[in-house]
């Protein structure tokens, strides 16, 4: 049986994104897949990033690019008749918290409020739970700790999130240098 949410997590480069993709493929058994992508494209090397990415894809799955309101999209995606995706890949938390720090106050609760975020894109996804969906995240508790009170209050809301995100999803594996490491179940 396919888990209706997992969570692919691990450090940077540590081939994530790539078993999103194969996991997709695989269990979504070439049906339409919804690809929400997170990043925005702030300067070239991003830019270049980014377009490699979308090669990376099938042409025929279809790419949301969402930098922000994750739960709003999904959930009006989600709810339509028309073109329902088999599967949903959201790739990935880490530059979602990034980017939702960026817009907020510097005097903020970021923690709080990345994790109301968080919250409710689960809320949408348990709503439809007939779509599996799986999620990529960095794991960010393995590094040194940030030298600037902006750097850990990002490792602290992205840390949050990926708690929960982990805590409701039925499948949670640890990418180490392109190895999958089963967390959950156990």
């Amino acid at each position: 049986m396919t888990p209706r949410l997992t969570l692919l997590t691990g450090g940077a480069r540590s081939g994530k994104s790539a078993r999103a993709l194969t996991l997709a493929h695989e269990r979504s058994g070439g049906k339409q897949v919804l690809f929400v992508a997170t990043a925005q494209a702030f300067d070239d090397e991003m830019r270049t990033r980014i377009d490699v990415h979308r090669g990376e894809r099938p042409a025929h799955w279809t790419t949301l690019e969402e930098p922000i309101v994750l739960d709003d999209v999904l959930d009006r995606r989600l709810t339509s008749r028309d073109d329902r995706p088999a599967l949903v890949v959201v790739d990935c938390l880490t530059l979602w918290v990034s980017n939702i720090l960026l817009t907020l106050p510097e005097d903020a609760d970021v923690e709080t409020i990345v994790s109301e975020r968080t919250r409710a894109l689960l809320e949408v996804l348990a709503r439809h739970r007939a779509t599996p969906a799986i999620i990529v995240t960095n794991e960010v508790g393995l590094g040194v700790v940030p030298a600037t009170p902006l750097g850990r209050r990002y490792r602290d809301a992205l840390g949050r999130a990926n708690q929960l995100v982990a805590a409701a999803a039925d499948e949670v594996i640890l990418l180490v240098s392109g190895i999958d490491v089963p967390i959950k179940p156990r």
